[in-house]
């Protein structure tokens, strides 16, 4: 799964999981999670595992037990979700060194370093004006089940 996917993925899930509070059913099961996403179980625990690792959600073991959000909708951002899923930014450079000796080869990392750094700052401090709670508000408000 891509880091996209994931990342969507992982935000579905954290709305869920707020969704699921505010009705008075936390924790919730990986199964509930994965019902809403029609998809697997072991898919939504792949993916909330560094969100646990990142401290954004919480999970119990044994009967009765499930996902529950690490701290308040309102506190978690989509930058967090997004960096503990994909620590190195969403752009990587040749996998291998290219041909140091081409006009392109030589510069094209460094050249590519500055967009990259000049994107990704816009990207976090776009995500980083967007919480859990805010975006589970707004897809209810505007995006009501028919």
């Amino acid at each position: 799964m891509s880091a996209n996917s994931q990342f969507t993925t992982a935000v579905h899930a954290l709305c869920w999981i707020e969704l699921a509070a505010r009705q008075g059913e936390s924790p919730i099961t990986s199964e509930r999670i994965a019902e809403s996403l029609a998809s697997h179980p072991v898919l939504v625990r792949r993916v909330l595992a560094p969100l646990r690792e990142a401290g954004l959600v919480a999970v119990g073991r044994g009967p009765g037990s499930g996902w529950r959000l690490g701290r308040s909708a309102e506190r978690i951002t989509l930058r967090e979700v997004y960096t503990a899923l994909a620590p190195g930014g969403p752009f990587a450079l040749h996998a291998h060194d290219p041909k140091p000796d081409c006009p392109v080869g030589h510069g094209i990392r460094p050249a590519l370093t500055e967009v990259f750094a000049d994107l990704e700052a816009v990207m976090a401090r776009e995500l980083a004006r967007h919480t859990i709670a805010g975006l589970l508000d707004h897809l209810l408000r505007t995006y009501p089940v028919g």
